[in-house]
């Protein structure tokens, strides 16, 4: 089989990877006593029953809101297994857990900049100079959050198993046996990776709010959340055109900032978090069977 037949993709938890395929999700995770459990899961998109979902930008805003709900459970999973706590999580709480992440996402990346550069307006009379200035505070405000919680100690070990996550994955679309010792010259930067689908974002709704042209603060604010879904759906498919043309030198420098922004997000990780990274992508492979 060619490894990259499927695009194979992740996310760091606590204590673990996430691993997901088309079909699995697999969330390996190291226990205070050492053991790495490995949980299995077969995954069922939306999109299977409603075609339509599966269409150019549609299919983005579906992708994003299941990686969320994937995501959270894969976090409440490994917290229960890394802590020994059980916590679980109905699907009310998790509603509201995500709708809070967006209300957060809201108000830092969209109504604090916006208001923030409505001070600057009489310095900036060109509206293509105003919006560039928002985007700039928008990436500001984005990179000095990353930099923030990077300084945090369980946000670095968990940054840790983000490279750990990527250098596996490099490793087997290289071909590469899935041994410690020969994924570890890996880069933990990786093209696919939610950190530069977030900057994809923010440089697309500098581009789309551009023809939005001038209105009041509030109605600047209103459009910007209402065009939200447009703008996540626009960044997926040009993350997902890059993905497939990265042996273009012009798409290699074009996704080199995103690559540069995930040295905020990933951290070298040691043998014993590739091991477990190996774990979660070796359940979601299809030539293994092993259903735990």
């Amino acid at each position: 089989m060619n490894h990259k037949e499927h695009n194979y993709g992740g996310q760091a938890v606590i204590e673990g990877v996430m691993m997901r395929s088309p079909l699995k999700y697999a969330i390996a995770v190291r226990k205070p006593d050492q053991e790495i459990v490995v949980k299995i899961g077969t995954f069922k998109t939306i999109s299977e029953k409603i075609k339509f979902l599966k269409w150019p930008i549609f299919r983005g805003l579906v992708n994003l809101v299941e990686s969320l709900v994937l995501g959270l459970k894969a976090l409440t999973y490994s917290a229960e297994q890394a802590t020994g706590e059980e916590e679980k999580i109905n699907n009310l709480e998790m509603f509201f857990a995500i709708t809070a992440a967006i209300a957060l996402f809201i108000v830092f990346f969209i109504i604090f900049p916006t208001t923030l550069a409505r001070f600057f307006d009489p310095y900036l009379p060109n509206l293509i100079l105003y919006n560039l200035f928002e985007g700039i505070l928008r990436i500001s405000v984005f990179m000095a959050y990353l930099f923030f919680i990077s300084r945090i100690k369980d946000v670095k070990r968990v940054f840790e198993y983000h490279g750990a996550e990527h250098k596996v994955i490099y490793a087997y679309e290289a071909g590469e046996e899935l041994e410690v010792d020969k994924i570890k010259k890996y880069s933990t930067l990786h093209p696919r990776c939610g950190t530069s689908f977030i900057f994809i974002v923010l440089i697309i709704s500098i581009l789309v709010f551009s023809f939005l042209g001038k209105q009041t603060l509030f109605l600047r604010i209103l459009y910007r959340i209402a065009i939200i879904p447009l703008v996540a759906g626009l960044s997926y498919e040009v993350l997902k055109l890059s993905s497939k043309n990265m042996n273009k030198t012009l798409v290699r420098w074009a996704v080199k900032p995103g690559l540069w922004f995930q040295r905020l997000t990933t951290q070298e990780p040691d043998n014993s978090q590739i091991e477990v990274a190996i774990k979660a992508l070796q359940g979601v492979l299809p030539e293994n069977n092993n259903e735990n």
